[in-house]
């Protein structure tokens, strides 16, 4: 009797690598999809360069509606698209990444005091049932301008959301200004898109300069206040865009965006709660002690700040480490998939304890973004200890990836299976990013040929 061989952890990721880039890229410029909202007396029809952050329409009938282009998640899955096409994987890429960059720049055309103009044609014909959902006509007067870039989403044909939602937020641009400044470093752009470009990198950089350090909801859209997350990578923009402005000999503007910067970081300093032993993800308008003050943000926001080198605030910092031990400590006593699992996987991650959104569960991201931290860290000190610790999340994300390869947003705390969006781009993107930085920590340090090995 012949036994099928069991597939090695390597191989596995070597095959999901290749399925999540191919689900990832349908989410970029889904011409062809479209996403009926009757309730809404809406039709809409994807054009090139928006990001849906699911290619699959739902209503929540259960699954969510995740047919729109959010400004963080479209910034995530832009930055996983340049991996891609830096490891070879996409020929499509720049392509897709022109479309992105001059769909993103005409958004800030949009005028919500024409829709509010135009509220007595449109209104009257949402369903009644539907209407506690819109946005009041005052609010709509006031998205013009810099609110463009602090909405939250657009819809995926370019056209503001109407419903309510959780705005503003101030992470979106600054996200937006890193992949583009990190696209513009790494690739051949023709003239007219690296003039779009710098025109969008300038409007970001500018709006985050102006607005990075204000009151907004938080990269959940639950609670406003100051949030780490949003915080980091907007000190990240601007010390990027700082020494791309100084590249241009902009000495001015460059001295004030890292001025800037260096003030916000001061500011994350007291994020640190010593008798806690984790920093803190958020400090609400209402002075407010918050229950999701623990969260994966702060983990999510280091890695999007990509600044690897740094002490404070990177993956470098032990204080980050620390963070994430206290998120494993919990999700370990809360969630039953992760009672008795075997000692080669890790703790399955979610956001923030009590979390009650769908299942509540763990998500694909919040795990591979504790493994691609304990990747990147790894190539400071205690290299094997926190090789070997990534390859256990890994281990674990394996563990709840059907065959099929399929990721969606959430896989339920008590017995895994998959909820909320089906084939989530941002799932993906992370899958894309632990990848390579799974890759880069495995490669040797001294080119001498000879790999490490995570520990057993």
């Amino acid at each position: 009797m012949s036994m099928t061989p069991v597939e090695t952890l390597g191989s596995w990721i070597d095959r999901q690598y290749a399925h999540a880039a191919r689900q990832m890229l349908r989410s970029i410029s889904p011409v062809g999809l479209v996403k009926s909202r009757p309730g809404f007396d809406q039709v809409i029809r994807a054009v090139p360069g928006a990001v849906v952050a699911s290619p699959v329409p739902a209503s929540y009938d259960p699954d969510p509606d995740y047919f729109f282009h959010w400004y963080r998640d479209s910034a995530i899955v832009i930055e996983a698209l340049r991996l891609l096409h830096a490891a070879g994987a996409a020929p499509e890429a720049p392509r897709l990444f022109g479309e992105f960059v001059r769909f993103s720049a005409a958004l800030s055309r949009l005028d919500g005091r024409e829709l509010a103009a135009a509220s007595g044609q449109w209104r009257p014909r949402v369903a009644a049932d539907f209407a506690q959902y819109l946005r009041p006509d005052a609010e709509l007067e006031r998205v013009h301008g810099d609110a463009i870039a602090a909405e939250t989403r657009v819809n995926a044909d370019g056209t503001l959301d109407i419903s309510n939602w959780a705005r503003p937020q101030h992470d979106g641009p600054a996200l937006r200004a890193l992949t583009v400044l990190r696209w513009m470093r790494g690739a051949v752009l023709d003239a007219g898109l690296q003039a779009t470009c710098e025109g969008l990198v300038r409007e970001d950089l500018r709006f985050t300069h102006a607005h990075g350090r204000e009151s907004c909801y938080d990269i959940w859209e639950e609670e406003r206040g100051l949030h780490y997350f949003t915080l980091r990578v907007c000190a990240q923009a601007l010390e990027e865009g700082g020494g791309w402005l100084e590249a241009r000999s902009e000495r001015a503007q460059a001295r004030d965006c890292r001025a800037a910067s260096r003030a916000i970081r001061d500011t994350l300093d007291g994020y640190w709660l010593p008798e806690k032993g984790y920093y803190r993800s958020r400090v609400l308008d209402s002075g407010e002690p918050s229950a999701k003050e623990l969260d994966i943000a702060v983990v999510l926001a280091v890695l999007q700040a990509c600044d690897d080198g740094a002490a404070a605030h990177s993956v470098s910092d032990p204080r980050i480490l620390a963070t994430l031990g206290a998120l494993d400590a919990a999700f370990e006593r809360d969630y039953p998939i992760n009672h008795g699992r075997p000692a080669a996987r890790g703790p399955a991650l979610g956001r923030y304890r009590g979390d009650r959104y769908y299942s509540g569960g763990a998500y694909y991201f919040s795990t591979l973004a504790a493994a691609e931290l304990c990747f990147r860290a790894a190539r400071g000190g205690a290299r094997d200890a926190l090789l070997a610790r990534a390859e256990r999340y890994l281990e674990t994300v394996r563990a709840f990836t059907p065959e099929s390869g399929d990721m969606s947003e959430q896989f339920d705390q008590r017995h895994g299976e998959q909820t909320s969006a089906k084939q989530l781009a941002w799932s993906y993107a992370a899958f894309i990013s632990c990848a390579a930085a799974r890759r880069a920590a495995m490669s040797p340090p001294d080119g001498s040929g000879s790999r490490p090995r995570p520990a057993s």
